[in-house]
């Protein structure tokens, strides 16, 4: 079974269509549908009575309103069962496995992590194995299996490059579902986490939108129509390449003045190390900061103004309605917010709308919960260009 082609409901494409509205906007009443759809009556009565039957879509009451009060069915709003089934994702660091179990709606209900010991493709898919039968205890209704990697991945299935795990042409999906005999989807990190903030999140809703993460690495992603944009250039460190300040720091990890030297974690560990000889955790260098102790200050200051610029330049070319800055670096914001944001407005025209920048404090369950949406879109209604 391919991830492309599995699906536990064999929806036809009108059906998916309503599968897919009521999923992500719903309770919506059937007049609601229909509008949103284009349908008449009778076609929209025709693609949802396989859903109900099948126990995928449910016939709710109006809030408020008890069921008995209600006068006639085609009034009753429809609803996801969202627990009708359950869904793994999993995020893969270098040094970690992060695991969940969500909902159709994409809810954490568990959480399992387990340390990665070996970077070895056929060990790692076995711990995988081990991890989904643990969770498979507690959680016997598994639909699917969605996995985020750090890396170039192709057709959803094999990770074709992966810096953090050394990792080249590994067909990842087919060595997980040999395991498990559940269908797997496999995916860029970043494209997963775009994905579910598009469906189930910040993003849920808009024409434009933009998710910027970082942390480890700078992670971009960019949504139009409603739909992310897909790219070849996915994950191939383009955060080296986008230049932020020509005079910026060097670092191993990026070209001079780029956006991973100024704003990955790794980097602002390194200057602080090459200015002070001092080995201080990301968080140190923050509080650090934030007590105005110099080259700490300074640092996080520079990587402020570096953030507020890169902004301002996907505000000013992307037009989004929204941005969304995650990632396990985003405690920036807490520390140096006020200089991102005067550096915002400095890079935009001053008649500019201001820019909407959500910050998301995420751990990188969240980046699993991202894995396991990709599992709901793709497994569940074969949406694979949802």
């Amino acid at each position: 079974m391919t991830a492309r082609a599995a699906s536990w409901l064999p929806l036809s494409s009108g059906e998916r269509s309503v599968a897919i509205e009521v999923l992500v906007h719903g309770p919506l009443s059937r007049t609601e549908l229909a509008r949103r759809l284009d349908l008449s009556a009778g076609s929209l009565t025709r693609l949802t009575k396989p859903l109900i039957e099948s126990g995928l879509l449910v016939e709710v009451p109006e809030s408020g309103t008890s069921t008995e009060a209600r006068q006639g069915r085609p009034s009753q709003p429809l609803d996801v069962v969202a627990d009708s089934r359950s869904f793994l994702g999993f995020k893969i660091t270098e040094e970690m496995v992060y695991g969940v179990v969500t909902t159709l709606r994409s809810d954490i209900v568990a959480r399992h992590d387990r340390p990665l010991t070996t970077h070895d493709p056929a060990e790692v898919a076995g711990l995988l194995a081990e991890m989904t039968a643990e969770l498979a205890r507690d959680h016997p209704r598994l639909a699917g299996i969605g996995i985020g990697v750090g890396g170039l991945v192709h057709d959803r299935a094999t990770v074709d490059e992966s810096p953090f795990l050394h990792w080249r042409n590994v067909p990842l999906a087919e060595y997980v579902e040999e395991r498990t005999g559940l269908p797997v989807v496999v995916e860029n990190d970043v494209a997963a986490l775009v994905e579910a903030e598009t469906w189930f999140g910040a993003g849920r809703g808009l024409d434009r939108f933009v998710v910027l993460t970082i942390g480890a690495g700078i992670g971009y992603g960019l949504v139009l129509g409603g739909k992310r944009v897909p790219t070849a250039e996915e994950d191939r460190g383009f955060g080296r390449q986008w230049i932020l300040d020509p005079h910026g720091p060097l670092t191993p990890e990026g070209q001079r003045g780029s956006a991973v030297s100024l704003l990955t974690v790794s980097s602002i560990r390194y200057q602080i190390h090459a200015a002070t000889g001092r080995d201080l955790g990301y968080e140190e260098i923050l509080a650090l900061a934030a007590t105005g102790d110099p080259m700490p200050a300074r640092v996080v200051d520079e990587a402020a103004r570096a953030l507020g610029t890169l902004v301002a330049q996907i505000a000013n070319f992307a037009m989004p309605q929204k941005i969304l800055l995650a990632g396990e670096g985003v405690g920036l914001m807490d520390v140096a917010g006020g200089t991102v944001e005067e550096t915002i407005r400095r890079n935009r025209h001053p008649l500019a709308a201001p820019v909407d920048l959500e910050t998301k404090v995420s751990d990188f369950h969240d980046w699993a919960r991202g894995a396991a949406v990709l599992a709901i879109q793709v497994l569940v209604l074969g949406a694979a260009d949802a």
